[in-house]
């Protein structure tokens, strides 16, 4: 478990998950008071900005190997023991340099650059495997933060990789979720309802945690930042613990661990 942060009334955490127009982030006390959660463009507005978080917990792999193992990093297949079902939320992150190609200049054209980067993957993979072409569109958020932790050594001990579907099964008392989030690529609403109710249980407002997403985010995105943000409220109060519980470092020195 982590060290606790100052536990004033003046701290700030976020919780933090992608979305088309950027990132969308909720700002919230230890417990109590959350901010209506907002999009913005840059992981650095989110380290940088007013509020300056003591803790950032992101849904984005942090630590990129430049062997790929079998089945993935350590940290993916715990997780995935623990989620049922619902295991296939887990991204398998490839290899360092597979990530630096699919962000590459060239090839220009985006289909070129997939294959590029899953010959790549292939080749820099102990188990051979590639990544799937939605995975392909989420790699230049993972070298967003991977460059700005990298760039940032600094900041790098307050922003911890998480997972909403592992945060919500420590929510629901250590048992995976049976219904999904979405269902062919479509918003599930009795999946968004049962986690909103996670959420209000695990002390979130009932008003945010019933709002709208905002404009260039989906609610799915909504729900799984502030999942994010009840994983920053339990690292902050040394109730969360890492998967694995050892973390293996990269080259940069970045721990290959997901909080919940």
């Amino acid at each position: 478990m982590t060290k606790a942060t100052n536990t004033g009334s003046d701290v700030w955490l976020a919780g933090v998950d992608g979305c088309p127009a950027g990132w969308l982030v909720a700002f919230g006390r230890p417990s109590g008071e959350v901010r209506a959660p907002r999009i913005v463009k840059s992981f650095a507005d989110i380290v940088f900005s007013a509020e300056k978080p003591a803790i950032v917990a992101i849904d984005v792999p942090i630590g990129l190997p430049r062997q790929s193992p079998a089945g993935g990093r350590r940290a993916e297949q715990e997780a995935r023991a623990l989620l049922g079902n619902r295991k296939s939320s887990v991204f398998r992150i490839p290899s360092r340099p597979a990530v630096e190609a699919s962000i590459a200049s060239t090839p220009v054209d985006d289909r070129e650059r997939f294959f590029a980067a899953c010959a790549i993957a292939r080749d820099t993979s102990d188990d051979r495997k590639g990544f799937a072409k939605q995975g392909f569109y989420i790699l230049d958020k993972v070298a967003e933060v991977d460059g700005f932790l990298r760039a940032h050594k600094d900041n790098a001990g307050r922003v911890f990789e998480t997972h909403p579907e592992l945060a919500f099964v420590m929510m629901n008392g250590g048992k995976p979720l049976d219904l999904a989030k979405k269902v062919k690529s479509r918003v599930n609403p009795p999946g968004l309802a049962l986690r909103r109710d996670l959420l209000i249980r695990a002390g979130m407002d009932d008003a945010i945690a019933a709002m709208k997403a905002p404009k260039g985010a989906g609610d799915d995105d909504l729900i799984d930042a502030l999942a994010c943000l009840v994983t920053a409220r339990r690292i902050h109060a040394r109730t969360a613990r890492s998967y694995p519980a050892d973390p293996p470092r990269d080259e940069y020195d970045l721990p290959m661990a997901i909080w919940a």
